[in-house]
């Protein structure tokens, strides 16, 4: 049987362009090479596509995609590689917001993951909010306007709305230190979001599968729940120098230690946040355990690390699901969607 060719998307343009060349790697080690082709483009910082020889490979040849094909330049010439699939392994603008999902869209090329309008709605955080409430779910009390320094109930956090990754994230105990936290949100994004801070364990739970929006059933797989277990400030892993070695401050605990019908409600609502935000693929939802039992939303993440220290595959394996297993049900679930 012919292998499918797939064009495996990293990089990218975004601030989180080192950590999605650290999941393209995992990719690589986990891709069945007799089942898959794959084809490794990367995007530089400034948005140029190069095939490469992996993900290593920052030496390839000039590509562009021209509907189903991937041309490459060679010798003057393009050459037209055939694609069945594309498997973004993209993180941050420009690859969770709808960006690369409205390209591939148009080119008619199938791929991995959420469409575009899931993957625009979670990677706005105060839209996530919007849409999850409507559906039942709690979130933050949040501000997106001019507000009132001293109308706020302090500690808040202050964050890009359109961001991951925890870069620009200040937490802020009192007004004094307000507009600092807004300016280093404004780095990164436009839009700045303002959150009470609430009190309770951060929990996550990974998500596999294409939500059925119009209630006809769907069969999402579910992974364990992890717990972040924080020694100070709040988690940002990938920002650290060495989160291969572990995180300065936090500790994932998977399965997480909280009692078993905690586990259930955190799992139910991640799977109600994903079909309310309509998303295919997979997700990393995260959360908040309150002291009294209430499951509050944080963010979702469309196109979750993969790296050798990301929650989603920790908390997959956990649930007897390897990286290579997960690849192949995105993979069957993309060809699905068509």
């Amino acid at each position: 049987m012919d292998r499918l060719r797939i064009g495996i998307l990293f990089g990218g343009r975004s601030e989180e362009h080192p950590v999605s060349v650290k999941s393209a790697r995992e990719v690589a080690r986990h891709l069945d090479g007799t089942r898959y082709e794959p084809y490794w483009i990367r995007i530089s910082p400034s948005g140029a596509w190069t095939l490469g020889e992996g993900p290593d490979d920052d030496t390839g040849r000039p590509a562009v995609l021209s509907g189903r094909h991937l041309l490459v330049l060679d010798d003057g010439k393009y050459d037209a590689i055939a694609l069945d699939l594309a498997f973004p392994v993209l993180h941050g603008r420009f690859g969770e917001d709808g960006a690369i999902q409205g390209l591939l869209e148009t080119a008619g090329l199938p791929y991995v993951g959420c469409d575009v309008q899931s993957s625009a709605l979670a990677m706005d955080k105060s839209l996530t909010y919007v849409v999850v409430r409507s559906a039942g779910i709690a979130t933050p009390t949040f501000w997106t306007g001019d507000v009132d320094p001293g109308d706020l109930t302090y500690p808040v956090f202050v964050k890009p709305a359109r961001s991951g990754s925890s870069f620009g994230v200040s937490k802020v105990s009192g007004p004094d230190d307000l507009a600092a936290a807004l300016e280093t949100a404004r780095q990164y994004d436009a839009k700045v979001l303002i959150e009470q801070a609430v009190e309770g364990a951060e929990v996550g739970c990974a998500v596999l599968g294409n939500a059925d929006v119009l209630g006809n059933g769907d069969d999402l797989v579910v992974g364990e729940v992890d717990r972040i277990a924080l020694s100070h400030g709040f988690f940002r892993i990938h920002q650290e120098d060495e989160p291969e070695s572990g995180s300065e401050n936090a500790t994932p605990i998977v399965p997480a230690d909280i009692p078993a019908e905690s586990r259930a409600l955190v799992r139910e609502t991640a799977t109600a946040i994903y079909r309310a935000l309509g998303c295919r693929g997979l997700a990393r939802v995260d959360l908040f355990l309150t002291d009294d039992g209430t499951v509050v939303l944080n963010e979702v993440n469309t196109l979750p690390g993969l790296t050798s220290y990301s929650r989603y595959p920790r908390m997959m394996a956990a649930a007897g699901w390897s990286l290579a297993d997960v690849i192949d049900r995105l993979v069957s679930l993309a060809l699905a969607a068509r």
